[in-house]
């Protein structure tokens, strides 16, 4: 029998990842699907072969034992025993290279196809599709409706892929936070022989702020204090992604001290709002001014460096 080199069946690297290897399949199988004008049945259950086994790492690590002493077209005696590793496989329909390999009962599984060769019609599950999209800390704490304008590709009749524009309407679920996904079912590349359309998967990455920095959960905003304020103490309104809040500042606080606003950050469990001091001073634009200020530090003095 005749060796198959399934990676060159894919046209892939033996190095090559799963990834690799499902696009390069994906691509073949689109343009050689016997319900496809240009299908080719042969050469499909070739493909479909090479998948079955590149696909599963274990067989894959079993066939990569046969190594590179092996080119195609050379005919292949397995060594003792070498079928029993291999028991249990699929068999029905495929090559007599395969089928010595893999021997057992059962029909064609690892393809993702409906039924077995022959003349009957497969049906493959559309490809999933991922999608990131900007989600504001507005919409994340508390939802929205977003009208996504997409690129789908498909398959024509030609067997060619080609990208569809698609529009799809999402909702932002309040309490969303960064990475997280939201997963459409059906939305995506539609199926083969009237298999499933594949998945749309969105992604949400979290859009930078004018006021906002976001650490998990929590929210962090820098307040600016005056001297006065933050020396005396006072009440300062204070913006939050649900709505502002009047916050009690106390008397003596520091520039970087943090106050915490319970329940304004992220998630379904909402994080905190955390409020940094930044104590702001006064520029020194005439003499008046500065008069006061050396007033000050006659009449005030203080050293904030005694413990260097």
């Amino acid at each position: 029998m005749k060796y198959q080199d399934y990676y060159k069946i894919l046209g892939v690297e033996r190095s090559a990842t799963d990834a690799e290897i499902k696009k390069a399949y994906r691509k073949l199988a689109g343009q050689y699907h016997p319900d496809k004008a240009t299908g080719d049945e042969n050469k499909f259950k070739e493909i479909s072969e090479a998948y079955e086994v590149l696909s599963d790492k274990e067989k894959r690590a079993m066939y990569d034992q046969l190594g590179a002493n092996y080119q195609n077209g050379q005919q292949f005696q397995p060594p003792p025993g070498f079928d029993d590793m291999f028991a249990g496989g699929q068999g029905g329909g495929f090559s007599d290279f395969f089928e010595s390999l893999f021997r057992g009962g059962g029909g064609f599984g690892g393809g993702g196809f409906g039924g077995g060769f022959g003349g009957q019609r497969y049906a493959q599950k559309g490809e999933d599709q991922r999608v990131k999209i900007f989600v504001t800390l507005e919409d994340a704490v508390n939802g929205n409706e977003r009208t996504l304008n997409l690129q789908i590709p498909e398959a024509d009749n030609q067997g060619r892929i080609t990208q569809r524009s698609k529009q799809i309407k999402v909702k932002i679920p309040p309490g969303i936070k960064q990475g997280q996904r939201i997963r459409l079912a059906g939305q995506g590349a539609p199926g083969f022989g009237g298999g499933a359309n594949g998945d749309l998967y969105i992604e949400v990455d979290l859009q930078a702020h004018p006021l906002y920095k976001v650490k998990e959960e929590d929210v962090y905003l820098d307040l600016p204090l005056t001297p006065w304020e933050a020396a005396l103490g006072t009440k300062v309104q204070v913006p939050t992604l649900k709505g502002a809040v009047n916050m009690s500042i106390p008397a003596g606080t520091q520039s970087g001290a943090k106050l915490r606003i319970k329940g304004r950050g992220l998630g379904k469990t909402p994080g905190d709002q955390y409020v940094v001091v930044q104590i702001h001073i006064p520029p020194v634009h005439d003499e008046a001014t500065k008069a006061f200020y050396e007033t000050m530090a006659a009449k005030m003095p203080f050293n904030p460096r005694t413990h260097f």
